[in-house]
């Protein structure tokens, strides 16, 4: 008997031996006996937990990670918050909405599907180059300040005579001598259009890596959407009217978004204007030691008449 009992023994240690190396092969094979790796149907994404304004510095309290189905995940969805702190939306955000790089306005195409105007502001569109546009780099949820030259044929010198009344203006003078420059501040960029990359003709030369510290004057435009007042929109349009077409007498300036909205509470901010005194030849040579052109006066000797 004794010897039955230690046999009996001996096989229920082997079949507890067995069933646990087959649970084992069971947990570490979740697809099945054959060693499959299950498919995953879930995955996750940054989320926000807060309406997040344009122009905010996203914060770590407005985003977090949520796990959905993987086919209601966005095309280019984050994964990690640490991806997305500190980044500018580019576009509202609603809470609850996946955070993408069009969201951040790192993969724009160049085309506004929706603009969504700030309440009691109109917008208003621009056209802008390299040299008057910052580069064209110009995004939604920047901020800019907008100069408008007026050259001198908007300010024409003119004579009148006593007798008749009559009006002549006075021609031959520098236009460039005198420009009033009109200084906007603090607009808010809604929206930004730019042309399409060209297709690279054949057996041309590859383009530059991005981030490669290069830079090609193409003359590219943009167009620059803006949330203007009712006023600052008839000044643009006055400015649109009086340049050169189509770019006009405008070139904007970009302004830190830390101007605008508090990067530690993401408040708005309402900074002071800027008074300027604007720029005429005159305030050039007064204030900056600008020389001015000289005049140089000849005198041509006349023939004294035979007699």
């Amino acid at each position: 008997m004794k010897r039955s009992n230690r046999l009996v023994l001996l096989v229920g240690v082997f079949l507890a031996i067995v069933a646990f190396v087959g649970i084992l092969l069971l947990v570490r094979s979740p697809g099945g006996n054959d060693g499959t790796p299950a498919v995953p149907t879930t995955g996750s994404v940054v989320v926000a937990t807060a309406d997040i304004p344009l122009s905010t510095r996203i914060r770590a309290e407005q985003v977090s990670t949520k796990v959905v189905e993987l086919a209601a995940i966005s095309a280019g969805a984050y994964r990690d918050i640490s991806q997305v702190i500190g980044q500018i939306a580019r576009q509202p955000i609603a809470n609850g909405a996946q955070i993408t790089p069009t969201t951040l306005g790192v993969s724009g195409t160049g085309q506004i599907t929706n603009i969504d105007c700030p309440a009691t502001f109109r917008c208003m569109a621009v056209q802008v180059d390299q040299l008057t546009g910052v580069g064209t780099v110009i995004k939604s949820g920047d901020y800019v300040d907008m100069i408008i030259g007026l050259q001198g044929e908007q300010f024409p010198v003119i004579t009148t005579n006593p007798v008749d009344g009559s009006v002549t203006v006075v021609t031959g003078l520098n236009a460039t001598s005198v420009k009033s420059p009109l200084l906007l501040q603090g607009i808010q960029v809604v929206g930004t259009l730019l042309p399409p990359l060209p297709a690279p003709a054949a057996g041309a030369t590859p383009a530059p890596a991005p981030g490669a510290p290069t830079t090609t004057l193409t003359g590219q435009q943009e167009i620059v959407v803006l949330a203007v007042s009712p006023q600052q929109e008839e000044v643009i349009r006055f400015a649109q009217l009086s340049g050169a077409a189509p770019l006009g007498a405008i070139s904007l300036v970009l302004r830190s978004a830390n101007d605008f909205i508090d990067p530690t509470t993401g408040q708005l901010l309402t900074p002071e204007p800027v008074t300027t005194t604007g720029v005429i030849l005159k305030t050039l040579v007064d204030s900056y030691g600008v020389l001015p052109p000289e005049v140089v006066e000849t005198v041509t000797p006349t023939a004294t008449p035979r007699r």
